[in-house]
């Protein structure tokens, strides 16, 4: 009877190892199309895969490579609000008078946001008047709205962003200043980050250790209204929802978020570029990379 025991619990141990060895074969597999798919991209590109519903299953290419962080910072903006907010520091209920003026961290100097170079125009309509911290809040996420970024940046402060970010252990994101500070980008001043970073922190949102449970579920919700849709859903099926921020600049294209499968199953994906030599192209092609992931788990789902 002790020989049958333990016949079954090596045969359960073998089939665990087994188990084991092809779920690795098939991450390398996806790790190999992954690196050939950059490969192929004339720019440098980092990514970085976390599995939420299974720990060991995740990837890293590039993962700690620095970026100028463009519009993905605005998550951590967001983050560190509703800290504010959980503290009683804040409500984003309150209201603020919205102005158009700002102040360089290299000499507080003031400058001023142009439309021009905005992607959100609404807001520029209510310059002068009250609004509330959620009217900045969302168009900020939404449609990346650099105005309500500066003005929330300069009410919570850059510094404790970055500190919140080490607190979820990003070791390595910089949220020094708001957008357009020109002065402060000529002297290489300039938010950055890493594809791990960006990944510890949507996996904090989406594992609601970025704030409050009901507070992480209203950034998610905030994320699934993402209006530029070129990178990660761009390949996706329809009834798959992504709760994401992407981040743009001359030669930089940026997404990051939490993919949310049909089966309830879901992971964090992020994916950054620089340097890129045809942004229309290269764009298409990181797109490609988030369609490589998801077929990934749809044949480990299967098997």
């Amino acid at each position: 009877m002790r020989r049958f025991h333990c016949r079954i619990s090596c045969l359960i141990v073998v089939s665990f190892l087994f188990s084991c060895q092809e779920k690795v074969s098939k991450l390398e597999l996806l790790q190999t199309t992954i690196q050939s798919q950059i490969d192929s991209i004339q720019g440098n590109v980092a990514v970085a895969f976390y599995n939420l519903s299974d720990s060991s299953d995740s990837l890293q290419i590039n993962a700690d490579e620095e970026f100028h962080a463009a519009s993905t910072m605005k998550v951590p903006v967001m983050i560190e609000l509703y800290k504010h907010q959980a503290q009683g520091k804040l409500n984003l209920s309150d209201t603020i008078f919205l102005k158009n003026e700002f102040k360089s961290i290299v000499d507080s100097s003031l400058y001023s946001m142009d439309i021009g170079d905005d992607s959100d125009d609404v807001i520029y309509g209510k310059i002068g008047s009250v609004v509330t911290l959620n009217d900045l809040l969302y168009p900020m996420i939404t449609v990346s709205s650099n105005l309500a970024t500066n003005v929330l940046i300069e009410l919570v402060g850059a510094r404790n962003v970055t500190a919140t970010m080490r607190d979820l252990g990003a070791e390595k994101i910089q949220v020094l200043r708001g957008v357009e500070d020109q002065k402060a980008f000529d002297l290489g001043l300039s938010n950055s980050t890493t594809a791990k970073d960006l990944m510890m922190i949507m996996k904090a949102i989406a594992e609601n250790t970025a704030g409050t449970e009901a507070d992480c579920k209203e950034m998610i919700a905030i994320m699934k209204d993402q209006q530029f849709k070129e990178i990660i859903p761009f390949y996706l099926p329809k009834e798959v929802t992504v709760a994401h921020k992407t981040g743009s600049i001359t030669g930089v294209h940026h997404d990051a978020g939490i993919i949310y499968l049909p089966d309830g199953r879901s992971y964090v994906l992020v994916l950054l570029s620089k340097n890129l030599e045809d942004f229309v192209v290269g764009t298409e092609q990181l797109a490609g990379i988030s369609k490589s992931v998801y077929d990934y788990m749809v044949v480990e789902k299967k098997n």
